[in-house]
């Protein structure tokens, strides 16, 4: 982050701990994109994601002292909208258990992925069960651990893994369908 955005940033959280509401408005116009993007990786609707979003700048305004300034902020925020995705979940009693998977090993060529933009990998992510969507972004984009994974959900270790073994397999076979797709456009 730039030198001006650092400080621009500081004299905002300053005044949302002071509970200036132009502050707040402004940090959230700020961080509107980057929060919205992390909710939508967790919550299908974009509806429910808006819904995610609002109740994590809720809980940021309301536990602004909290935050630790020594940290980046936007790792703080980002915690708080995944927290937030997690709640979201757990309020509509979805159940955090294993799927049953069905295909075939699919091979995944390296190429079709890179050349992929981010909204069309997102789209494919989507489509994965609440369950496995969940624990992918959690363990693969956000970087938690699967003991971190197990605790938040309130499922083993194992199922964890397993969670996340099965949504690669079940995005490998997506990948592999549009790749033999691809390869069948290209043919005629």
């Amino acid at each position: 982050m730039s030198a001006i955005n650092s400080a621009v940033l500081s004299e905002l959280l300053a005044g949302c701990l002071q509970k200036n509401r132009r502050s707040q408005e402004q940090l959230y116009k700020m961080f509107y994109g980057y929060a919205m993007s992390v909710c939508l990786r967790y919550v299908q609707d974009r509806n429910d994601a808006l819904e995610v979003m609002q109740d994590g700048f809720f809980k940021v305004f309301t536990k602004i002292d909290t935050f630790d300034a020594g940290r980046p902020f936007k790792t703080w925020l980002c915690r708080i909208m995944i927290n937030c995705a997690l709640d979201h979940y757990r309020r509509r009693n979805q159940k955090f258990n294993t799927d049953t998977i069905e295909g075939k090993d699919a091979a995944v060529e390296e190429m079709a992925l890179s050349e992929m933009s981010y909204a069309e990998i997102l789209e494919l992510v989507n489509r994965l069960s609440p369950v496995y969507r969940v624990v992918f972004c959690m363990a693969v984009i956000d970087g938690y651990s699967h003991e971190e994974i197990a605790e938040k959900l309130q499922i083993s270790v194992g199922t964890s893994k397993s969670n996340l073994s099965r949504a690669r397999e079940k995005l490998k076979i997506m990948l592999s369908k549009i790749n033999s797709d691809d390869y069948a456009r290209m043919a005629r």
